[in-house]
């Protein structure tokens, strides 16, 4: 009786909390939300089995600089996989990040991340070997704004998504020339 009891009152909370928050959303709406899908693509200088660990939370610490430290939440200790869960700092917001495709066999990995009350973004990654010394590497972003006041900032955002492929090309083919020459 008491464990029917128990979630009786845990449904009704979920209830009210998400009656809540979609009356918020409702009210702080004043129109559309902008959505933007942009693509690039680039190669790097390296065999696939090589690159696809660069492209995990905790391999991408080696190249994408120090605005990207990942605190896991799941799993202890830290691991590139499917279903890992951290947070990143974006500006004065903290982003919440699951790793929703890491499948090194299918050359495909994808990331889901959402900044509360401002946007919903997804990242979908390919690799196709380019013979045997270089991969290519496609990134789709899509961002949506979860509210019209983040709309200009997905823009920006979007426009910015554009040009990765010069920006993270370069830093992954200069990381690897420095582990080449380091003999790693």
């Amino acid at each position: 009786m008491k464990t029917i009891l128990l979630i009786i009152v845990v449904v009704g909370a979920l209830a009210l909390g998400a009656f809540l928050y979609h009356r918020h959303l409702r009210g702080s709406s004043s129109g559309p939300v902008a959505h933007v899908r942009n693509e690039f693509e680039f190669t790097v200088h390296a065999p696939y089995q090589i690159v696809a660990p660069l492209f995990g939370p905790e391999g991408e610490r080696g190249w994408a600089g120090g605005h990207w430290d990942p605190r896991f939440l799941h799993p202890q200790p830290a691991q590139d996989m499917q279903g890992a869960v951290f947070t990143i700092r974006h500006g004065h917001h903290h982003a919440v990040w699951i790793n929703t495709a890491f499948d090194t066999a299918g050359h495909h990995f994808q990331y889901a991340y959402f900044i509360p009350d401002v946007m919903v973004v997804l990242i979908d990654v390919r690799f196709a070997e380019a013979g045997a010394e270089n991969t290519n590497v496609q990134v789709a972003y899509e961002r949506t704004a979860l509210n019209p006041e983040a709309n200009e900032r997905v823009k920006e955002m979007g426009d910015s998504d554009r040009n990765g492929g010069k920006e993270w090309g370069t830093a992954i083919n200069e990381y690897m020339a420095k582990q080449k020459a380091a003999g790693r």
